[in-house]
């Protein structure tokens, strides 16, 4: 990952692409540098902020490849293409090689690209001549949301979970808020990463919008929405309710999977940031996301989560029929699944909250907020709880059931795998060869990019 000032290459890519996959922004006469409305135009270009990893839903256990199966010989034929695949699938100790064709990690590119974005705008909107302060201040808070969300993913991903007793010595991952030639590109500790996102979003709420027109343009929702799952991950459950009720004081809309319509993301209320993973798991390629007995018993065929999330795989995936299950649908259903902070993930984390401090009754309240929307109204049944012990394994299940394949399950599983009500070894086949995930191994850790190791021989590797 060679660091260098990016802004008058970004300037010329937005010459090029003035409006996002998703949003028709049109850029009007020249890009000049120092005019406010330029970076007003880099943050709308949601192509470069919205990348995230599908590498922790295919380690999670939500998915499920049959082995010698149609998708695992497509797969395996794939070669060096869909390498990758198979690796993650396996938790290997290498996941993209040094070299080769396909030795980019496009989540890890795409998570340093946000933040080399956020940096540009943080960094040189002061050296802008036009504008008023207060313009500045939300553009430069805007990408201080983006950037924290870039490195929540990265610390989740490709190291240790949070402990507070280790989180001061344990390797983070690189911190880069700066663009320039110079500099070492080292791991810095997994708190140093956290203390900066809690930073950056604090300091972006006064200046964010409370409301934007799409959800790839971060608002006060968003930062409260980021802090709460930040201070979920680090285990402090106190400021994770704090912040999801400010969250959804600001939002508190969930969409009723009742209605026939479902809003693209880009216009789904109930997104607070829209993020999505950069590898392309479609039906027409080895990568679509099969799901495994896990998910599918725990959703149950009368949640409309099962209805409308998951399809047949002869549906969607002819060629691996014989596979039979099901595959997760959203990704084709709904120009792909958000990964960033909702309203259903706020009202979840009050619920364990409320669970972890001996309080079930209340936590159920929130949990059945949500199931209200989730179940047809003649079969629909409150949960109830017996004590906080029974009130959290269900809200865990819970979280299960509304973030399948959307990495959060993947988080849970890291945060969780010391405490043995919710531990388990996951076990699969590939190629006659058995696998296992057991509590506190290495493997919840992604392997660092060899060949970001290449470019710059200081990066430390995550241990085997």
């Amino acid at each position: 990952m060679k660091i260098k000032n990016i802004f008058i290459e970004i300037i010329s890519i937005l010459i090029l692409v003035s409006c996002s996959d998703f949003v028709d922004i049109k850029t009007q006469g020249g890009i000049v540098p120092n005019k406010v409305e330029n970076f007003r135009y880099l943050l709308n270009n949601t192509s470069q902020w919205i990348g995230a990893s599908a590498l922790p839903d295919i380690m999670s256990d939500d998915v499920y490849i049959k082995d010698g199966g149609q998708q695992y010989q497509s797969a395996a034929n794939g070669g060096e293409y869909y390498a990758w695949f198979a690796k993650a699938y396996t938790w290997a100790s290498e996941i993209y090689p040094a070299s080769g064709n396909y030795n980019k990690d496009e989540a890890w590119n795409a998570m340093y690209n946000t933040s080399a974005y956020a940096n540009t705008i943080i960094n040189e909107i002061g050296n802008c001549t036009d504008g008023t302060q207060a313009e500045k201040n939300e553009l430069v808070a805007e990408a201080k949301v983006h950037r924290a969300d870039a490195y929540l993913m990265l610390v989740n991903q490709y190291a240790k979970p949070y402990n507070k007793e280790t989180a001061k010595t344990d390797l983070g991952v690189p911190l880069i808020l700066t663009q320039n030639t110079e500099q070492k590109i080292i791991r810095v500790s997994v708190q140093t990463v956290y203390d900066q996102i809690v930073k950056d979003l604090t300091e972006a709420i006064d200046a964010l919008p409370e409301q934007q027109e799409y959800t790839t343009l971060p608002t006060k929702a968003s930062a409260y929405g980021e802090l709460a799952r930040t201070y979920l991950l680090m285990g402090e459950y106190e400021k994770a309710d704090q912040y999801a009720t400010l969250a959804i004081e600001q939002n508190d809309y969930v969409c009723d999977l009742n209605q026939s319509d479902y809003p693209i993301n880009i216009k789904n209320p109930e997104i607070l940031l829209l993020k999505n993973p950069v590898q392309n798991n479609s039906q027409w390629s080895c990568t679509v996301l099969h799901l495994s007995d896990n998910i599918l018993n725990l959703l149950g065929n009368k949640d409309l989560r099962y209805q409308r999330y998951t399809a047949e795989t002869a549906q969607v995936a002819t060629s691996y029929a014989a596979d039979g299950g099901r595959i997760y649908y959203l990704d084709i259903a709904n120009t792909y699944r958000n990964v960033g902070p909702s309203v259903p993930e706020m009202i979840l984390i009050k619920a364990e909250y409320y669970a972890r401090n001996n309080n079930p009754e209340e936590a159920m309240v929130w949990v059945n907020k949500l199931r209200q929307k989730r179940f047809a109204p003649e079969v629909y049944t409150a949960e109830t709880a017996v004590d906080a012990d029974d009130a959290l394994k269900k809200v865990i299940d819970e979280r299960h059931r509304e973030f399948f394949c959307r990495n959060l399950r993947w988080y849970d599983l890291r945060r969780l795998q010391n405490d043995n009500s919710f531990s388990q070894t996951i076990v699969r086949q590939w190629n006659g060869e058995t696998y296992k995930l057991a509590p506190n191994s290495n493997r919840y850790i992604i392997p660092i990019p060899a060949y970001q190791q290449i470019l710059n021989p200081e990066l430390e590797s995550n241990p085997e």
